[in-house]
């Protein structure tokens, strides 16, 4: 019996430089969406900013500065907002999941409610720096209008605006649910029953397992910083194939 190989209770990780451009509403920061299964949290390494949530207690703004660690449930629609030079680490559960599409970007009700037209908003092209960053930037500002919103509907005393995005937000990821059990299996499942067998071992007596301790050092990926929902990122193999936490979720 060894220790998991895999990053430390099957999470991953990916650095993350918060887009520094401006909104249609003049704030300057990432495309609002969500995680049907992952939770997700930020380790402010550097700048200032803010994260704006909707979940169902409603909309809230957390002050982000370094140091600052929060995180954020399945279900809790967010926006990371850059006041200058924000950077964060971020840590998400179940690696692998937001690489199979478990995020939904806040887009208006007319294109969330359609699965083939949200899947056509939320495309990158495969190639070309300035194609991706112009498609980056403007399916951000698309998930800003809807998050806007939605937002005001909230905030209007409308309690069905939530639960409609969420039934939307299921039906986009319909077709690739299936294959979300077998991610958490082999990933943070494995890693914690790989964790409850070493404890039991060591309670019984036995620490065989200690002679497969080791140093596992994650690669990080080479080139220019890829195009993520939030930001720029820089992504790290942390086991298992799973390389980070923010990827293009199409």
């Amino acid at each position: 019996m060894t220790g998991a190989a895999v990053f430390p209770g099957g999470t991953s990780v990916t650095m993350l430089e918060v887009y520094s451009d401006a909104a249609p509403d003049g704030i300057r920061g990432g495309s609002p969406h969500l995680h049907l299964v992952s939770t997700e949290s930020y380790v402010v390494v550097g700048g200032e900013g803010a994260l704006q949530t909707i979940d169902p207690t409603g909309y809230r703004e957390t002050p982000l500065s370094p140091g600052a660690v929060v995180w954020f449930t399945p279900g809790t629609i967010h926006r990371a907002v850059n006041l200058g030079g924000l950077r964060v680490l971020v840590v998400m559960s179940n690696a692998g999941l937001p690489e199979a599409g478990d995020a939904v970007m806040t887009f208006p009700r007319e294109t969330v409610a359609d699965p083939a037209r949200y899947a056509e908003a939320a495309l990158l092209p495969p190639a070309g720096e300035r194609e991706r960053a112009l498609a980056a930037a403007r399916r951000r500002d698309l998930a800003v209008v809807g998050f806007l919103a939605l937002r005001d509907r909230i905030e209007a005393g409308d309690g069905g605006a939530l639960d409609e995005f969420y039934a939307d937000a299921a039906r986009i990821v319909a077709g690739r649910a299936a294959a979300w059990e077998g991610i958490v299996r082999s990933g943070p499942l494995r890693d914690a029953e790989a964790g409850l067998a070493m404890a039991t071992a060591v309670a019984g007596g036995s620490i065989a397992h200690l002679s497969g301790a080791g140093v596992h050092r994650a690669q990080a990926s080479g080139g220019d910083l890829g195009f993520g929902m939030c930001g720029r990122l820089r992504t790290y193999d942390v086991g298992g194939g799973y390389a980070d936490a923010d990827v293009d979720h199409t």
